[in-house]
């Protein structure tokens, strides 16, 4: 799957500045223009802080609207390039940033807002094609970088349900393995975050069909994101949204208390 690059933070604020001056010569509120594009206010306000891309086809058509002479699509193609990002990853990105509640359900390695950065070295030297050494780093890094959001002064409503055998399989390595089991165990117990680890003696569980991740936004959308071998895919079709939330309920119910977890990370540990 090809991949694209992330644009450079302050270049995307200089560009949500453009678009902000030329919103206000307009005589546009950010609710106004959001309404006007069925996107909302929060996602203009997210552009114009620089926390979202602007992406081309949304650029083209506010140049339209505010008569801009084309100036914020110009602005978007100029802009410098940094951090390799697949490009199907995204949008899901951007509203992962932005999620009042995320839950999801993993069964092949750890969720990267858990991972320890050198779990996460390591999922990326697995893969085929190889990485080289710099794309590493710099993935592994924005994968870091991202777990800011379980640490805000108000962060979101997490839930992660894991599939037993991940959490026991060293990947990296046992020294690896080991510091990424102390790192579940405090990431345990940060507010309003659940983790929870489905039992591998299950006769039958809710995530046979593979993991997914389930997003809330600031104005109670509800998205869910699917990833497989080449791609992934941003669900908001209400009815299969609908499907995978059931999932989940299912799945957290089917899974270990978060204080069995924490019983079962601390065996795993071995401490009393």
């Amino acid at each position: 799957m090809g991949t694209t690059t992330r644009r450079n933070a302050s270049a995307m604020k200089m560009v949500g500045a453009l678009l902000a001056l030329y919103r206000q010569a307009a005589g546009h509120t950010q609710r106004s223009l959001g309404e006007r594009f069925v996107i909302g206010e929060q996602q203009i306000a997210s552009i114009e802080q620089g926390r979202r891309p602007l992406k081309p086809d949304l650029a083209e058509q506010l140049d339209e609207l505010l008569d801009t002479k084309g100036a914020l699509s110009i602005a978007l193609s100029k802009m410098p390039e940094v951090d390799l990002v697949p490009l199907w990853a995204e949008e899901f990105l951007d509203r992962e940033r932005e999620a009042i509640v995320i839950s999801s359900y993993e069964n092949q390695v750890l969720p990267g807002l858990l991972q320890t950065e050198a779990y996460a070295w390591a999922v990326f030297r697995s893969r085929v094609p190889f990485y080289d050494e710099d794309t590493i780093a710099r993935l592994a890094a924005a994968r870091i970088d991202r777990q800011g959001i379980l640490h805000r002064k108000v962060p979101p409503i997490t839930c992660f349900v894991v599939w037993e055998p991940v959490v026991r399989a060293p990947i990296g390595g046992r020294e690896v393995w080991v510091e990424q089991l102390r790192h579940l165990r405090r990431c345990s117990e940060l507010p309003g975050l659940m983790f929870q680890v489905l039992p591998q003696d299950r006769t039958s569980h809710a995530g046979l069909n593979g993991s997914f991740v389930l997003l809330e936004t600031p104005d109670h959308q509800r998205l869910a994101y699917t990833e497989n071998q080449r791609g992934s895919q941003l669900i908001a079709d209400p009815d299969e949204v609908a499907i995978l939330t059931q999932k989940c309920a299912m799945l957290r119910s089917q899974a270990l208390t978060p204080e069995d977890t924490r019983d079962l990370l601390d065996r795993l540990l071995g401490e009393p």
